[in-house]
């Protein structure tokens, strides 16, 4: 048998998916929801839990309950190759089709702050330590923030390409500007994995503190002094993004034939 506050979350979610709360527009009160199916508070607090975590809708003392805006799910699949734009630079592997126009939410920002512990250790700096990050949140145009993208520069770079701390750093961005004073050519690693967000990733990509999200770790090191220069880490929610890879068969893996006649047999 099926709990109640499961089926009242089902019923909410077909109402969400149907169009009859449209996105960016509120549920009944608590109270309402309560009147509405003969059931306690409790119980009502237990159905929104559960669209909540499937990211269906946000609860806020002042807003209410609200039917999260949502991008489609994107499909990306990850390659391995960096490319140059002749105007924008380095372009590396990324959730979005060349040509594909994408938006920043709010202004990108720049400052020197602590370092989280994650980054810090990828980039060889105490955790907590004042680091220049430069910040910004990007979707595809016209869609809901998609991604968080923090890069953090090195004390020690910064002191080397003190351009790298503007607010326009020139052609070819801040990695140009690290690689033209002697740490070119620059080679990166990328790390994945799964988290949760913190309380501000969530606020800044309008997201359930409940959901989990996907990290991207870039890690730029120095082909000068062998350590890293640059980590960059971007942050998806769990709902706005599938990772695709395609396998490819090892000469030991090869289809013969033969083999599937005498199974026939």
């Amino acid at each position: 048998m099926t709990a109640r506050y499961r089926e009242i979350a089902n019923e909410l979610r077909q109402a969400i998916e149907q169009g009859t709360y449209a996105p960016g527009t509120t549920l009944p009160t608590y109270d309402d929801l309560t009147r509405k199916y003969g059931v306690g508070s409790g119980v009502i607090r237990e159905a929104l839990a559960v669209l909540k975590a499937d990211g269906l809708i946000s609860v806020a003392k002042k807003r209410g309950i609200t039917v999260r805006e949502r991008g489609s799910r994107r499909r990306v699949e990850r390659g391995s190759l960096v490319t140059r734009d002749p105007a924008k630079g380095y372009v590396f592997p990324a959730a979005s089709a060349p040509d594909e126009p994408w938006q920043v939410h709010g202004r990108p920002r720049r400052d020197t702050v602590p370092i989280p512990e994650r980054p810090a250790v990828l980039l060889g700096v105490d955790p907590e330590s004042p680091v220049l990050r430069r910040r910004r949140v990007t979707s595809p145009t016209g869609e809901p923030p998609f991604q968080l993208v923090d890069t953090w520069i090195h004390p020690d770079a910064v002191a080397d390409a003190p351009k790298v701390a503007d607010a326009q750093t020139g052609p070819g961005g801040y990695i140009d500007r690290l690689e033209e004073v002697g740490h070119g050519p620059i080679s990166w690693v990328e790390y994945m994995r799964v988290r949760m967000p913190t309380s501000e990733e969530a606020k800044l990509l309008e997201m359930p503190d409940s959901m989990p999200a996907l990290e991207v770790a870039r890690v730029g090191t120095s082909a000068h002094t062998k350590v890293p220069v640059e980590v960059t880490t971007c942050v998806i929610p769990a709902d706005r993004v599938e990772l695709v890879t395609r396998l490819r068969r090892a000469k030991s893996a090869h289809f013969i034939a033969g083999m599937m006649r005498d199974i026939d047999k």
